[in-house]
């Protein structure tokens, strides 16, 4: 028996989202690079995600607290744990990540394991940048990546 999926279309001030739920967890929230026609059926889960995201693009909210469906390899549930530790506002490389995780050498399988992370935003993978300070892999694209750390500087400094 097929799972049942709930869709909302989401209108972030860098673009449609598309939010994704299967009723008890967040299946994906994730940047639309193009037009998609989608028959909407949001459940409250997304909503919720809808509300959290108005509050942090409102500047108010700074951590999510949602339940996420995690699905992917050990390695890859791993790196994006370790994003969830990035502090708002902040930027590590990819090489910081991959010691964070304790597998020093696993740079490029770290960016590829932060390159398939199904919740951009809330799971924050635009937080990684490459070992020069250079903004590098973003799935959302990059003048995306760039809007959201200079949104999350701006916010900091305004305090």
């Amino acid at each position: 028996m097929e799972e049942t999926t709930y869709k909302l279309l989401y209108d972030a001030p860098i673009g449609k989202m598309i939010i994704i739920s299967n009723g008890n967890a967040v299946i994906e929230i994730d940047h639309i690079n193009t037009e998609l026609e989608l028959i909407e059926n949001p459940d409250e889960l997304c909503l919720k995600v809808s509300r959290q995201l108005d509050e942090y693009f409102a500047g108010e909210r700074k951590h999510f607290d949602l339940p996420l469906q995690r699905a992917g390899t050990d390695f890859q549930r791993k790196a994006w744990a370790t994003l969830t530790t990035i502090p708002y506002g902040e930027t590590i490389s990819y090489g910081e990540q991959a010691k964070r995780m304790d597998t020093p050498k696993a740079v490029r399988a770290v960016g590829g394991a932060n390159g398939k992370n199904p919740f951009s935003i809330v799971v924050p993978c635009h937080r990684v940048i490459g070992a020069n300070g250079t903004l590098t892999g973003y799935t959302g694209g990059m003048s995306r990546k760039e809007w959201l750390l200079d949104f999350e500087r701006s916010i900091l400094k305004a305090r």
